[in-house]
């Protein structure tokens, strides 16, 4: 009897290292990797001229992964593609979302600034953002909408004080890059 027993415990316990039992794979689903795919379907989408796949991939993108720096790039990207179709209010919005979820990027800026001249506010937001006066990245967008407005002279004066207030930025060098476009751009047009 106890020869029995203990044979069942060990052909009992030989099952085990025998048996091949490994554990299941879990596979975590991660938005973020998701979110970059949908954002490079769009881009495809927007070389082929399909805007409106484009933007409802962008969308994707964006609720995938809302609360990350690359959001804005997807934002950005979205309110080019609204642009392109002629919807200036709602790439407004996309372009002040980019700027509000990662500001040093210079892109988003010009985009927002070519945005409210295709609506027409130019005047209105060039006084809104210079009473404005806590966030020092707001003359960035007052030099861009007074270039918007053909007052080159005064966005050149606007964007090179911005520059020499602010020199560690990282936003800085593409602002002064742009400046030296603006003089390049008014001493062409002035032969």
């Amino acid at each position: 009897m106890k020869k029995t027993a203990l044979f069942v415990l060990l052909l009992v316990s030989m099952t085990f290292l025998a048996s091949g039992y490994k554990h299941t794979e879990t596979y975590t689903i991660d938005a973020v990797p998701n979110a970059y795919e949908h954002n490079n379907i769009a881009l495809n989408y927007m070389e082929e001229k399909c805007y409106y796949a484009a933007i409802q991939e962008y969308k994707i993108a964006i609720s995938l992964s809302p609360n990350v720096q690359a959001t804005s790039v997807f934002y950005n990207n979205l309110g080019e593609a609204y642009m392109i179709i002629g919807y200036p209010d709602y790439a407004q919005d996309c372009f002040e979302r980019a700027i509000k979820q990662y500001p040093l990027n210079f892109k988003y800026y010009v985009n927002l600034a070519r945005c409210y001249q295709a609506r027409g506010i130019v005047p209105l937001k060039i006084q809104e953002y210079k009473a404005d006066t806590e966030n020092p990245l707001n003359q960035i967008m007052v030099g861009l909408l007074y270039a918007e407005n053909n007052e080159v002279p005064r966005a050149i004066t606007t964007l090179d004080e911005f520059v020499m207030l602010e020199p560690d930025l990282m936003i800085t060098p593409a602002v002064s890059q742009h400046v030296k476009d603006l003089v390049k751009k008014m001493n062409e047009e002035a032969i």
